[in-house]
């Protein structure tokens, strides 16, 4: 949700000058958020465009950087009747864009106790029974802003197979584009986290270098590092994170 702020006019600082006629030699685009045109860079994320139109986001916003699907956002275009979806911070505004943010997405999860259920089609059939309501229009696979393959798993929920619905919604963010988009009203992104959980407590090949990793936390072998990373600064962090090695 973007709440617009407002401040008393302070004398304009000779650097702000200088800044703000760099601002007038960007490209500049006009949206729409919330109704009310706005001129803002046409290199700016939705994101980035509604703090530079003067709102200050306090919700909808989380990693910044399109991993934890927080800043679901709908959006249409000029003459075309289509609807379409984005993450606020990945996606680039266009010229003429009408947008609205999605803070919440409501969706029905039931309770369950995963150590008291069967790794089978029957456990999608109780707890999540609107998944055979499934006509496999894709619209959910449209509205995916990772690009899943989101009508797939859902079919593959229908069958009972759980590593085919966990490895498909694997990278899912929960961003609930899909769940506003369908017409079934499948609540996709939980179903795909209950095929992951089955499959990580029944189904999934024990993983010796998991469970010795997991032993050695727990005896506190790594406690010395971890302290050492939590007196660091950010940029310490950041140069430490870039310069790891990787396979």
């Amino acid at each position: 949700m973007a709440t617009q702020t407002t401040a008393k006019k302070k004398p304009v600082k000779q650097t702000e000058a200088k800044a703000a006629k760099k601002d007038t030699q960007k490209e500049m685009v006009t949206v729409f958020i919330m109704g009310k045109a706005h001129e803002v860079p046409a290199d700016a994320t939705i994101m980035g465009a509604i703090e530079y139109a003067g709102y200050q986001i306090k919700r909808g916003a989380g990693c910044r950087e399109g991993f934890c699907g927080a800043c679901a956002t709908v959006y249409r275009m000029p003459g075309d009747y289509k609807i379409y979806t984005g993450l606020a911070c990945t996606t680039i505004v266009e010229d003429g864009m009408w947008l609205s943010q999605l803070p919440a997405i409501p969706s029905q999860k039931p309770v369950y106790d995963i150590n008291k259920l069967d790794p089978n089609v029957a456990t999608f059939q109780r707890l999540y029974p609107e998944v055979f309501r499934c006509v496999s229009c894709n619209t959910c696979t449209k509205a995916c802003p990772q690009d899943l393959e989101v009508m797939d798993y859902i079919n593959a929920a229908m069958r009972g197979d759980i590593e085919a619905v966990m490895d498909l919604s694997f990278d899912c963010l929960s961003c609930g584009l899909c769940a506003i988009r369908c017409p079934a009203e499948i609540v996709q992104y939980n179903v795909g986290l209950l095929a992951r959980r089955l499959y990580g407590k029944y189904l999934a090949k024990e993983s010796k270098q998991l469970k010795k990793r997991i032993q050695e936390v727990k005896e506190h072998k790594f406690d010395k590092e971890f302290n050492e990373l939590m007196k660091m600064k950010k940029e310490e962090l950041k140069k430490k994170y870039y310069e790891r090695d990787t396979e």
